[in-house]
């Protein structure tokens, strides 16, 4: 079994925790970032295990007041977790409460298939029907090949490039469906997230329901797991890279709030008042950051901003950028 790289690593860490200020927006019950169990009550707020090494007081204020002042801005909530890869220095606000995962997910479905299904396996050509891609709703890719169909890999490409939800399905059904992807993400030692629909149900959450949810500090360590360099190998693990770096929907979001120079490779989702990314930053020069930014807005009916997620970004990288 692979095994999950913890949220903080290495030996001696910087950890900056930042309890959140907003009272509203959480889609369900909180899990511990440092749990391996999923909790349907109600935790206290994050707070350190280890003391700041190389963070300092006035950085984890300014980042603490960004932030805040944005959930006040946009009347929302903001789940922010990132971890330097290398260093186990770690930026957490909200890490530990839930969020909708939108299409967010669709990076982790891929790297699933990538690890699941051998090589020689992925060229089958897979064929739906014109009702399958209405029933999913956005499908840019898949909608122009209901007659001649695609591969089992190009539908996961289109899934994590295009956000293509006729894909996610597609590639769901291949690796069990979204309980195949669970037990996937549980053997990876993510036991928060809870993948329990396929698109595009997986965008309406429930009040108080953890369903199709996550946390900033899940996805995270989750992500670091899958690009880890050894829960895929070396050749899927940069196939994955690639289809993240060309992300046609994220522009707008965690690459826009990082440094000049920086590379992001992410995967973004959104539906009606949500809005997430979740990326590999890497500084020139510098170690890789694993990044999620979840956000969504206090009122159901409000429409999402891709903004919050960029000035999120932007306000939590800077704590790195040093």
């Amino acid at each position: 079994m692979h095994q999950a790289l913890p949220l903080v690593v290495g030996g001696t860490v910087a950890v900056l925790v930042l309890a959140g200020c907003s009272g509203g927006g959480s889609v369900g019950p909180t899990a511990s970032a440092t749990s391996s169990v999923r909790s349907t009550s109600t935790p206290t707020s994050t707070s350190a295990t280890t003391p700041p090494t190389t963070t300092d007081a006035a950085t984890t204020a300014t980042v603490r007041r960004a932030l805040a002042g944005l959930e006040r801005e946009y009347d929302a909530t903001v789940g922010v977790v990132a971890t330097d890869t290398v260093s186990g220095e770690t930026v957490a606000y909200n890490g530990d409460r839930r969020f909708g995962y939108a299409s967010t997910i669709k990076a982790f479905a891929a790297a699933q298939f990538l690890r699941s299904v051998p090589a020689d396996a992925r060229n089958e050509v897979v064929h739906w029907t014109a009702a399958d891609v209405a029933a999913a709703g956005y499908s840019p890719v898949t909608e122009q090949h209901v007659a001649d169909g695609l591969s089992y890999e190009q539908l996961a490409e289109a899934a994590v490039r295009m956000s293509d939800n006729t894909a996610l399905n597609l590639v769901l059904t291949r690796i069990g469906g979204p309980s195949g992807l669970d037990a996937a993400l549980t053997e990876l030692g993510d036991t928060t997230t809870e993948v329990v629909h396929g698109e595009p149900d997986l965008n309406t959450i429930e009040p108080g329901s953890t369903e199709d949810t996550t946390t900033p500090a899940a996805f995270t360590a989750a992500l670091t797991t899958v690009l880890d360099g050894s829960t895929l190998d070396r050749a899927d693990t940069a196939l994955l890279v690639d289809w993240m770096g060309g992300n046609a929907t994220g522009d707008a979001l965690i690459r826009a709030g990082a440094p000049d120079g920086w590379v992001v490779v992410d995967k973004s989702g959104g539906a009606g008042p949500i809005r997430n990314d979740v990326a590999r930053v890497t500084p020139p020069g510098g170690d890789p950051i694993v990044l999620s930014v979840l956000t969504t807005r206090n009122d159901p009916d409000a429409a999402y901003d891709d903004a919050l997620v960029a000035r999120s970004a932007s306000a939590v990288l800077d704590a790195f950028d040093r």
